[in-house]
């Protein structure tokens, strides 16, 4: 794809790179950032749930191990109004203004999480955010996929609530992602344990050269 045809392509588009803690998510999102920006594609690249002053608060609650308490349920509610927060004074304006937005995460981590490992349902989360969203999915949903040693060793930091889960749980996260991109449109499943530089090739390749 040239860069006019690139452009063209995806002026207006909305893509989430999406997976389990560990996966690399973030810095492939500012990786693709750069190189459509590169090909003169105007990009908002945000975070869910973030990105705004009500989101990055109550990120901080979500996240915050002094929370540990908190139900699935709360989860799930807190997400999507942050969520909805996003879409309305963010993500919807930079679609009307024809930019390419680039979320690093979006609903399908709610129905990974709280949906699959957490018990709450997916079907359950995707009619919340039915309710609550114009658009609940994106134009192109990028999973990137790790097994859980490389993803724990690649989060060599404090870990957050979600990230302090136990094993089993994250086990599940993983499995959700890939029970979501069964059969659906508009998912990618890209294999994420490799190199940062080979990661980025590779989404590059699945997604613009495909």
């Amino acid at each position: 794809m040239s860069g006019n045809d690139l452009k063209t392509g995806f002026s207006g588009k909305f893509i989430v790179i999406d997976g389990p803690d560990g996966c690399g998510k973030s810095t492939q999102a500012k990786l693709l950032a750069e190189y459509l920006q590169k090909q003169q594609v105007t990009v908002e690249l945000l975070r869910d749930p973030g990105s705004t002053v009500i989101g990055e608060k109550i990120r901080h609650v979500l996240l915050s191990p002094e929370h540990d308490t908190m139900a699935t349920e709360t989860e799930v509610l807190l997400y999507m109004a942050a969520r909805v927060q996003l879409w309305h004074e963010k993500i919807a304006p930079a679609l009307q203004q024809d930019k390419c937005v680039l979320l690093d995460r979006w609903l399908s981590s709610t129905c990974a999480y709280q949906g699959h490992a957490g018990d709450f349902g997916i079907d359950r989360i995707i009619q919340i955010a039915k309710d609550c969203l114009p658009k609940p999915w994106p134009d192109l949903t990028i999973v990137l996929d790790v097994d859980l040693q490389t993803a724990e060793q690649r989060l060599n930091r404090n870990l957050d609530r979600m990230e302090q889960k136990g094993e089993g749980y994250h086990k599940k996260v993983r499995e959700g992602f890939l029970k979501l991109a069964e059969n659906r449109d508009n998912f990618i499943v890209i294999n994420a344990a490799e190199s940062i530089e080979q990661v980025h090739q590779n989404i590059i390749e699945k997604v613009f050269n495909s």
